[in-house]
């Protein structure tokens, strides 16, 4: 089987990186969590994350943590 190969150019690429359209998610699309939309777990977690980084920044005493370069 043949096909046709579309090739588009660079510019006109960069051009629907930035319109309208490409910002809008198509109407009939459907919510898969983790793929369209965030996953509820994904959610929980992060919030589980977010608190557990505040509770170890308020430990009183402990040093901080250096990132190793």
């Amino acid at each position: 089987l043949a096909g046709t190969r579309i090739i588009y150019d660079h510019k006109f690429l960069l051009e629907c990186k930035s319109s309208p359209a490409a910002r809008t998610p198509p109407c009939c699309l459907p919510q898969t969590p983790g793929a369209t939309s965030l996953a509820q777990s994904s959610l929980v977690k992060l919030e589980e994350l977010k608190e557990r980084n505040e509770s170890e920044e308020a430990v009183p005493g402990e040093q901080p943590r250096t990132a190793c370069a």
